[in-house]
C-alpha cells in the first residue's frame, strides 16, 4: 500500500543544500576539535593547525584525484589495469575519506610526538635540528606502515570490483598522500612557524631595548 525505496540517490535541490550545510558545518566543527586537542595534548597551537593543513591537504588531493578518474577513464591501458570509472561521490567515497581523515591524523601525530619527546630531552638545541632529528627517527615506521597497507590496497585495487573500487582507490591515493604530508608537510609548517615567532620576538625586544 505505501512502497519505500530500498535505495534513494537523488534528492531535490532543498534537501540537498539542507544537508550540504548540515555536513558543512559537522566538518569544520570536528576541525576545530583536532585543533582544540592537539593545542591542548602538545600545549602549541602551531601543532594542531599544521595537522589539521595537512589534514585539508590530503583530502582535497585525494577529492583531486578522483576527479582526474573522469579523464583517464578514456585511457585504455591505464583504465583496463585499474579498471577505472567516472566516479562519483558517494557513500562508499565518503566512507573513504572519513577513514583517512583518522589515517592522516594519527599519522601526524607520531611524528609529533616523537617532536615533543626530543624537545624535553634536548632542551636547548635548534629547533629545526630537534625537528629533523624527530623526522629520522619515524621515518621507518612510517614508511614500513604505508607500504604494508599499500599492498592490500593495490591488490584490491586490481582485483576487486564493484562499489568498492572508488573506495580503495581514495584510501590508495589518500595513504600515499597522507604519509608524505606528516613526514614533510607537518615538521616543515612547524619549523617555519617557529623561526617566524622566534624572529618576531627577536624584533619585539631589540624595539623595546632601542626605546
Amino acid at each position: 500500500a505505501n512502497p519505500q525505496p530500498e535505495r534513494l540517490d537523488n534528492f531535490n535541490a532543498s534537501m540537498a543544500g539542507a544537508t550540504q550545510g548540515k555536513a558543512m558545518g559537522a566538518i569544520v566543527a570536528s576541525w576545530l576539535a583536532i585543533v582544540l586537542y592537539l593545542w591542548l595534548r602538545f600545549g602549541n597551537w602551531t601543532f594542531g593547525l599544521a595537522a589539521l593543513l595537512c589534514l585539508v591537504h590530503d583530502l582535497f588531493f585525494t577529492l583531486g584525484a578522483i576527479a582526474v578518474c573522469h579523464y583517464l577513464v578514456g585511457v585504455p591501458g591505464l583504465s583496463a589495469i585499474f579498471q577505472l570509472q567516472d566516479f562519483k561521490i558517494d557513500l562508499p567515497a565518503v566512507a573513504a575519506l572519513l577513514t583517512l581523515v583518522g589515517y592522516s591524523v594519527n599519522d601526524t601525530i607520531v611524528v609529533f610526538d616523537r617532536i615533543r619527546e626530543n624537545l624535553a630531552r634536548h632542551a636547548g638545541a635548534p629547533f629545526a635540528d630537534i625537528v629533523n632529528h624527530s623526522v629520522v627517527q619515524t621515518l621507518g615506521r612510517s614508511l614500513n606502515t604505508t607500504v604494508t597497507v599499500l599492498m592490500t590496497l593495490l591488490a584490491l585495487l586490481v582485483f576487486a570490483g564493484g562499489s568498492i573500487r572508488i573506495f580503495v582507490l581514495a584510501l590508495f591515493v589518500g595513504i600515499l598522500s597522507g604519509t608524505y604530508s606528516s613526514i614533510f608537510n607537518a615538521s616543515a609548517l612547524l619549523v617555519t612557524w617557529h623561526e617566524w615567532s622566534e624572529g618576531r620576538r627577536q624584533r619585539e625586544f631589540a624595539a623595546v631595548r632601542s626605546r
